[in-house]
């Protein structure tokens, strides 16, 4: 009652730390202390096929690798992936309620889902989850893509923590690497002899590995890639035929002839 300003603000009254949350260092703070475990480096492409969704492997406390080996590009259907930067287990709950209302969904009403109504119920779960977010203790800041059947395309979504939603014209980036790999891409998009929508599926698959090793170069709470350990980016792709998960023996050859031994 009497509150009065923007949103943030009313938020910052009701007892939310608002600050912490939008700054760097005080979130940077949270996580050296290891109370929260966080996700890292994830994009999503499009393609000439289609869209391409990866994520590096590696789970971090501050500067503690908790797990390298975590799976942050979800399959929700046939036709939706989650890719999820920020904290997993709130990440994987989200996941999992999709997943099953999703197919719920569909086996109450003998059809899938619209995509519009997808993109409602990710953001309506981000919403649900604002104080926590606001905390420091529960953010997400996940990628959705999916195949729309009714305009027959692949589609990019990027949400902010309080679940406005925003969709990519050709890519979007999330998590602590981001940074690095979102100049790049814009500047090969934008400069390149053809764009990333114009490449076929193995020049799709050079770039998302070369932009996987470049995240990881310059930021260390993404995983690199391990060739002895087949430790390698989840990748998995998403054309009118649903979605699939490219093979760890594919992406090894390609990291061997295209990124490697490239010159």
């Amino acid at each position: 009652m009497g509150q009065q300003g923007d949103f943030l603000q009313v938020l910052g009254e009701q007892g939310y730390d608002v600050e912490r949350v939008f700054s760097s260092h005080k979130v940077d703070a949270l996580h050296a202390s290891g109370m929260v475990t966080t996700g890292t480096t994830v994009l999503a492409m499009k393609y000439r096929d289609g869209v391409l969704v990866a994520g590096d492997r590696r789970a971090t406390a501050g500067n503690v690798v908790m797990y390298d080996r975590t799976d942050k590009v979800l399959e929700l259907d046939r036709y939706s992936i989650l890719a999820i930067a920020g904290v997993p287990a709130t990440a994987f709950e989200m996941a999992r309620i999709l997943e099953h209302s999703f197919k719920y969904y569909r086996r109450s009403q003998l059809q899938d889902l619209s995509f519009e109504g997808k993109l409602r119920a990710l953001s309506t779960l981000l919403k649900n989850n604002a104080p926590a977010a606001l905390s420091g203790t529960g953010t997400v800041v996940p990628i959705f893509a999916g195949y729309d059947l009714h305009d027959t395309c692949g589609k990019i979504f990027f949400y902010d923590i309080l679940g406005a939603e925003f969709e990519a014209v050709e890519y979007a980036v999330s998590g602590s690497g981001s940074s690095t790999i979102r100049g790049i891409m814009f500047y090969l998009n934008r400069w390149s002899q053809r764009t990333m929508v114009e490449l076929d599926e193995e020049e799709a698959l050079t770039l998302v590995l070369r932009l996987m090793t470049s995240a990881a170069e310059f930021d260390s709470a993404t995983g690199g890639i391990d060739t002895q350990a087949q430790l390698y980016p989840i990748v998995k792709g998403i054309s009118a035929e649903g979605v699939r998960s490219i093979p760890v023996e594919r992406l090894s050859q390609l990291f061997s002839e295209k990124v490697v031994n490239h010159v």
